[in-house]
């Protein structure tokens, strides 16, 4: 059986029903306590290389701190 892509599962993850999507991420979040602590830590430090690389790559994209909060507080109004 040919292996999938991670792109190509999250593709066929979003074909099902909302039930089965939610019973699919309970599984995939229950199965996130099982690691370590030095796991978790580790996936966090990649998940934030890659999102600094993702800002980088897109120049001018990003927003400053003080505008993001100005935005929330506005909408919290």
């Amino acid at each position: 059986m040919a292996r999938m892509s991670l792109e190509e599962l999250e593709s066929e993850a979003m074909k099902l029903d909302p039930k089965a999507r939610a019973r699919l991420a309970g599984k995939l979040i229950e199965s996130l306590d099982t690691l370590s602590e030095a796991e978790n830590e580790q996936l966090w430090a990649e998940e934030a290389e890659r999102r600094d690389r993702d800002l980088d790559s897109r120049q001018g994209s990003g927003r400053g701190a003080d505008e993001v909060l100005r935005d929330a507080r506005d909408r919290l109004r």
